[in-house]
């Protein structure tokens, strides 16, 4: 059973920046590709961003693509997301997830484990 704790949400101005973080614990790491989630009130979850096992592979939404950028630590256990030039809509609370499938799946249904979330704001 893996754990997954996200951290680093928070509010911040329209063109700012955040960096969320979300450890992993009860499981090997590195055998999972990782995954950035969203969900905005009243709106369906929606992909952000996934990494691979070994990450050499990174994916995207394209509303993300050249603002955010998706990392991992696997000596650390942690996955990262860089959000910058952030905007209004990027409100969400963002959740990461775990997966077992190869390379960098974008629907939510091939995440194994899911953390609680970490609420973002972005205010205008």
């Amino acid at each position: 059973q893996v754990q997954l704790v996200e951290s680093g949400g928070g509010l911040v101005q329209a063109g700012g920046s955040l960096r969320l973080s979300c450890a992993a614990s009860g499981g090997t790491f590195s055998n999972y590709a990782m995954g950035w989630f969203r969900q905005a009130p009243e709106k369906e979850r929606e992909f952000v961003a996934a990494i691979s096992w070994t990450e050499l592979n990174t994916y995207y939404t394209n509303s993300v693509k050249g603002r955010f950028t998706i990392s991992r630590d696997n000596s650390k256990n942690t996955v990262y997301l860089l959000m910058n030039s952030l905007k209004p809509e990027d409100t969400a609370a963002y959740y990461c997830a775990a997966s077992l499938v190869r390379g960098t799946p974008d629907d939510g249904a091939d995440y194994h484990y899911w953390g609680q979330g970490t609420q973002v704001t972005v205010s205008s």
